[in-house]
């Protein structure tokens, strides 16, 4: 895909006419301090578009940005952060489950961000069982593949592939290496 624009449209926190509009939708999930942002920026070739911050738990609604005019990429919070109150993160969990369950918004595609390093944590095999559970059609990107070592990729990919149950894309935000392969399964 050629990103020929892309643009914040706005922030919300509930219903809204644009989740209604019959554009297409690619909604990004992942646990905080994943590099959600650094991935959407990246594949959009637009640094800095989507606001990162080294404080995890920055994004506090759910942000839609307009992509050549045609669809949205959709910027989920991001989930699991700790340091925040128990209210303030359960007010996040219901948004997200919110956007993830709401009957009248129409998905094209959910794209879970991981970190390649770490694997799968509890958390990202909850937020699976949930999109399996709905019925989503979504793919899984293992990102920071670059901190792993050229020989231990192979292994670690296979390794999160079992544990999720589904196919994954190794992808480093910082190099683009397996950008072709995630645009590819997003507009399969």
């Amino acid at each position: 895909m050629n990103v020929k624009s892309a643009e914040f449209v706005k922030g919300i926190v509930g219903p809204d006419q644009m989740l209604e509009d019959g554009k297409h939708k690619i909604a990004f999930i992942g646990r905080s301090n994943v590099g959600k942002s650094s991935v959407i920026n990246s594949l959009l070739g637009k640094k800095g578009l989507v606001k990162s911050s080294s404080t995890p738990g920055k994004t506090k609604e759910i942000n839609l940005f307009l992509v050549n005019e045609i669809m949205y990429f959709v910027d989920l919070p991001g989930y699991g952060y700790a340091k925040i109150s128990m209210q303030a993160r359960e007010k996040l969990r219901n948004l997200i489950l919110w956007y993830l369950t709401s009957p009248e918004i129409e998905h094209s595609r959910i794209v879970l961000i991981i970190d390649a390093k770490v694997g799968p944590t509890k958390l990202d095999e909850e937020m699976v069982e949930i999109l399996k559970n709905h019925g989503h059609d979504f793919m899984v990107i293992a990102n920071k593949a670059d901190k792993l070592k050229r020989n231990s990729r192979i292994v670690q990919l296979k390794t999160i592939q079992k544990k999720i149950g589904a196919e994954v894309i190794l992808y480093s935000s910082k190099t683009r290496d397996g950008k072709k392969e995630v645009f590819a399964k997003i507009f399969e």
